[in-house]
């Protein structure tokens, strides 16, 4: 009988010991997941970018100086102004008619408004001098190469572009990269002459050479 006994009791404590440990209502882990991007009502002005305006600067720690008040935050040599359109899962470069940037047209290297390329110095882009100020850069895209343009038609749509306006014209070699990029960017390097526009989307990218004048 006290065999039994004494079974019973240690089933018993280890039902109380099983019930000690199971999770109780309140524990976090059993919280739901909100999305916080979800979580509140839309905007009521406007609608979300999907390709959001950037900047990028040469030097390209340029906005790092201007807040510090640092002597060297006196004038940029160049920024660019663009909206970085996403992948998404298209076709991005290529001959198809599907791509979203087909071989042999022009691109607005970016989207929405027509992207612009501002020089403060004078600059030279193969071997062509090219005056301070503000500028449409677009180019045509090839397989092995691209075809990129200065334009003086600014502040107009990215979709309206006027190749009579065109002020230069220069090709520089399409290289591949990996791995692929998502959004589209466009930002600037050192080099020993100057700098490097680095335009690179998806798998593929391009280097358009700045030699400073001054």
């Amino acid at each position: 009988m006290l065999p039994n006994l004494m079974r019973i009791a240690s089933l018993c404590l280890l039902v109380l010991m099983l019930g000690f440990c199971t999770p109780k209502s309140d524990d976090k882990s059993k919280l739901p997941v909100v999305d916080s991007l979800k979580a509140f009502p839309a905007n009521q002005y406007v609608s979300a970018d999907q390709s959001p305006m950037d900047i990028s600067y040469y030097p390209t720690d340029f906005p790092q100086h201007k807040l510090a008040g640092s002597p060297k935050a006196e004038m940029p040599v160049a920024r660019v102004i663009y909206s970085r359109p996403h992948k998404k899962g298209r076709i991005i470069f290529s001959s198809s008619e599907k791509s979203l940037c087909h071989y042999g047209k022009p691109w607005r290297l970016g989207a929405n408004e027509a992207t612009e390329i501002e020089f403060f110095v004078p600059v030279v882009i193969d071997g062509k001098n090219v005056s301070a100020g503000r500028y449409v850069l677009y180019c045509i895209p090839f397989a092995d190469k691209w075809v990129i343009a200065l334009n003086s038609n600014i502040d107009s749509w990215g979709l309206a572009i006027d190749a009579g306006k065109d002020i230069l014209r220069t090709e520089v070699p399409a290289q591949q990269q990996a791995p692929a990029l998502e959004d589209f960017t466009i930002v600037f390097a050192s080099a020993t002459y100057g700098a490097d526009v680095i335009m690179a989307w998806d798998d593929v990218k391009t280097v358009l050479p700045l030699v400073f004048s001054h």
